[in-house]
């Protein structure tokens, strides 16, 4: 082999390596009305998904954990999340005792599962709303108190298979690539890790018109970390104050096609998992949207 036609082997190759893409897990929730783990699965292999919210369960029920596990590897769809969504930081501390062991709970169903992450948001000092906006939701108190939160609920169950994560909200920490950099770094444990969803990182007229530029920076930061991912998209509605509002994919201003490409390059295959739409039709309006800009840019799904 001559100098010139190795070197454009091996130009070739790393070019090759280069585009490579992994195939990205899409999933969503289903309408099916059933409580049967098997039946589910499939109905999320006839959408077209291959990740999956975690079905009902309890972390004592093991027959049952057994049975979603079976029935999903069998159609090779993975539990992608197990959603805890309560107030880790509700102001009342009996509601705060109560939901910390709710939050516990759901981490040993994850881990029951083998689900990819169970996630929570780190909460609220507004008393009126759970996810609400607080004066000190960007205070070193939340952010203390949000380490040991995370802490406690890890070290009480203590997963090898799956990982406990927060998800970003526009109005409290972790808001951006850096303030979860920072909450890794303090809550300091092996199990911990990141959820992406770059809409609630979109706080300001910036990310919203450079989101492109915000989802490189999300991933290039965290990516490590990240078990699995929302999708959604925003629309900034026409009043006199910034107002941002989740829309249906491919009826925002979302770049699709930067997230894709972040989510088919990550170590893992961290799911993509729509949420928040009403209808199954905006759902499957939304899946078809996200589908045809991966084909685009030539991502393949699982």
């Amino acid at each position: 082999m001559t100098r010139r036609t190795f070197s454009a082997t091996v130009l070739a190759a790393s070019v090759a390596r280069a585009q490579s893409k992994r195939p990205v897990r899409l999933g969503g929730p289903i309408f099916l009305k059933s409580d049967d783990p098997a039946e589910l699965a499939r109905e999320h292999r006839r959408l077209g998904y291959s990740a999956a919210y975690c079905p009902a369960a309890k972390a004592a029920d093991s027959d049952r954990t057994r049975a979603i596990v079976k029935a999903f590897a069998a159609e090779n769809v993975v539990i992608a999340e197990v959603g805890a969504w309560v107030n880790m930081l509700d102001p009342d501390s009996a509601k705060r005792r109560t939901n910390l062991d709710y939050v516990t709970e759901r981490l040993a169903v994850a881990e029951a599962v083998g689900a990819r992450n169970c996630v929570d948001i780190a909460g609220s000092f507004n008393p009126d709303y759970w996810y609400g906006a607080h004066p000190k939701n960007l205070s070193k108190e939340f952010l203390d108190a949000t380490v040991e939160n995370c802490r406690h609920i890890i070290d009480a169950v203590n997963p090898k298979r799956t990982l406990f994560t927060i998800e970003m909200m526009p109005w409290s920490i972790p808001n951006g690539p850096d303030s979860y950099l920072q909450l890794i770094k303090a809550v300091d444990r092996k199990a911990f890790g990141v959820h992406m969803d770059v809409c609630n990182a979109v706080n300001s007229p910036e990310r919203f018109y450079n989101n492109a530029a915000l989802i490189d920076e999300l991933f290039r930061k965290l990516g490590r970390w990240i078990a699995s991912c929302h999708a959604k998209d925003l629309a900034w509605m026409p009043e006199y104050n910034v107002h941002f509002a989740e829309v249906v994919p491919g009826r925002g201003v979302l770049d699709y096609k930067a997230y894709l490409r972040n989510v088919a390059a990550l170590p893992t295959d961290a799911p993509l998992m729509l949420e928040h739409l009403k209808t199954p039709a905006e759902y499957d309006e939304g899946r078809a949207y996200i589908q045809k800009n991966a084909a685009a840019i030539n991502i393949p799904f699982a």
